[in-house]
């Protein structure tokens, strides 16, 4: 599957429930409330959850194992905080998904199917390729069945089977996505969380594949893996029901222009690998980087330069932010991360970091996985520490 998911096309869900002691071995929308599933398992507490990385030039995708099912089938999923939903390839696919492992709903006796089916469209892709003339499209069908994570078990879980999807998604070395940016009602993903006496917040190391050893925290957040204190912010009035927050500017190698220094609300989605604003936005900022940054018009939406002018451009993007009690604090992506990899259709021109897409102001792995990240669903908040690695 993918990535993260902006738009949609839904019908209902109720969200996940994950907690677990034990660690999980390894091999996206908002619903209409009503169903919570039951908890039928008791955590002891917060639980680690390790993440595979999936690279491809550049770091795409962090994704781990849940099992669906009565008994248990693996399913592997990207935890997305740019999505809402639970939703996985079935053998009702078929031929769309012969490159991931697909849950077997026959073979499952707790599966109740629905007969709701509708498309989920997404807005960044599985990889840092732009979406194109909407390419990224699943095609789900609603049901129920006993979701665990570790060692926390609901029943009757609502979730989407995938039933078909376009050939963008074949590259993808997981079958699923789990959403996890339910923030404004958390009795839905973290009401077991609450339930076990736990807060509804999680946290995320998301390293790059060359460190490894990334992890979700459900239920709190691990102290070993950052330096120094959290850095919290409130989420933006204008979240929109998304991972946000506010934004008073934007700098580029340490300059600015009066559009970068506008404010503006930013999403943090951590299953987008790079990052991605308007046409305007992203011109500015490659500006600052080197003139020799073009849109290339084989992928509208993205942008390169030749790639052997890649290694004499510095390209340090620094971000504000507004912390709690006003107080500005600054979350960075090095020159490293510029380049993510050569075209495929023109292998000299290597594609840089920032995509263009309209009404879109987001971040992803690039800035991520420099930083711990803690997402606190109870306190409306995020919190930050670099990482270390």
């Amino acid at each position: 599957m993918t990535i993260v998911l902006l738009s949609l096309i839904i019908t209902s869900l109720a969200y996940l429930v994950v907690a677990s002691p034990q660690p999980v071995e390894l091999t996206a929308r908002k619903a209409p409330r009503g169903h919570v599933a039951a908890l039928r398992k008791r955590s002891l507490g917060p639980t680690n959850v390790p993440l595979a990385d999936f690279f491809i030039n550049t770091d795409l995708q962090w994704f781990g194992n849940i099992s669906v099912g009565t008994p248990p089938q693996t399913i592997s999923v990207v935890f997305d905080t740019g999505s809402f939903t639970l939703e996985f390839d079935s053998t009702e696919c078929g031929a769309p998904c012969a490159g991931q492992v697909a849950f077997d709903p026959s073979k499952s006796s707790t599966f109740i199917q629905g007969n709701e089916v509708s498309e989920l469209d997404f807005a960044t892709g599985v990889g840092v390729d732009p979406v194109v003339d909407n390419d990224y499209v699943l095609t789900i069908r609603n049901g129920f069945d006993t979701v665990s994570v570790g060692g926390l078990t609901v029943k009757n879980q609502s979730l989407f089977t995938i039933i078909n999807q376009t050939a963008p998604f074949d590259i993808d070395p997981f079958s699923g996505i789990l959403g996890l940016s339910s923030i404004t009602d958390p009795e839905f993903f973290f009401g077991g969380l609450i339930e076990e006496g736990l807060p509804a917040l999680f946290g995320m190391l998301l390293t790059p594949k060359a460190v490894g050893h990334a992890e979700l925290t459900l239920g709190g957040f691990d102290e070993s893996k950052f330096i120094g204190p959290l850095t919290f912010a409130p989420l933006s009035a204008e979240a929109d029901e998304q991972w946000a927050l506010d934004s008073p500017g934007i700098t580029v190698n340490g300059k600015t222009t009066p559009l970068l220094a506008s404010n503006r609300s930013i999403i943090f989605d951590s299953g987008t690998s790079n990052i991605v604003f308007d046409q305007n936005t992203t011109e500015a900022m490659n500006a600052l980087i080197s003139p020799n940054i073009k849109p290339f018009p084989a992928e509208p939406g993205a942008f390169g330069i030749p790639c052997d002018k890649v290694s004499e451009l510095k390209a340090e993007i620094d971000f504000a932010f507004i912390g709690e009690g006003s107080k500005v604090f600054h979350l960075n992506i090095p020159t490293s991360e510029l380049n993510v990899g050569p075209f495929k259709s023109d292998p000299t021109i290597c594609q840089t970091l920032i995509n263009s897409f309209p009404d879109l102001e987001l971040v992803g792995g690039s800035l991520l996985k420099h930083y711990y990240s803690v997402w606190d669903i109870g306190g409306q908040r995020m919190g930050f520490a670099p990482n270390g690695h």
